[in-house]
């Protein structure tokens, strides 16, 4: 699969597309999924241009996963879920909903008893988006 600089996270990581950023240093950005399968749903993007997780550099998987688990342990905190998933996906057939697009790992809270949603079906409000993020960040911060 060929990187795509076109893609939606390329747009954000640029400025062109906006989103509801949760955490951000030099090499990764944290935001909300638009289309979450729960409530607290979190992306963590590269900032380096990379298809799949088999083309990205040791630095920039380092500095995600250490994102990652900071969102896990911060979402944790946040909203209390019962559990954290965290996903990645490689190509279509494991997942991956857009075609082109940058590695990124998916920190969902899990709650018992509550499906996860359909991935990229429907969009949230934005505003229950934004009190999530919020929440989230406040949470970050004391970490």
């Amino acid at each position: 699969m060929n990187y795509d600089d076109s893609n939606p996270f390329a747009k954000i990581l640029r400025g062109e597309l906006p989103c509801i950023k949760v955490a951000e240093t030099s090499t990764a950005l944290a935001f909300m999924d638009l289309m979450p399968q729960a409530d607290g749903h979190v992306l963590v993007v590269p900032k380096e241009a990379a298809a799949e997780i088999f083309d990205l550099s040791d630095e920039s998987t380092v500095a995600c996963m250490r994102m990652a688990q900071k969102l896990a342990i911060t979402v944790r905190a946040a909203p209390r879920p019962d559990g954290v998933f965290i996903g990645q996906f490689n190509g279509a057939a494991a997942g991956q909903t857009v075609p082109h697009v940058h590695f990124h790992f998916h920190v969902i809270p899990r709650w018992e008893g509550q499906p996860l949603r359909i991935h990229a079906r429907e969009v949230a409000d934005a505003a229950t988006l934004e009190a999530l993020a919020k929440c989230i960040r406040e949470h970050w911060r004391a970490n």
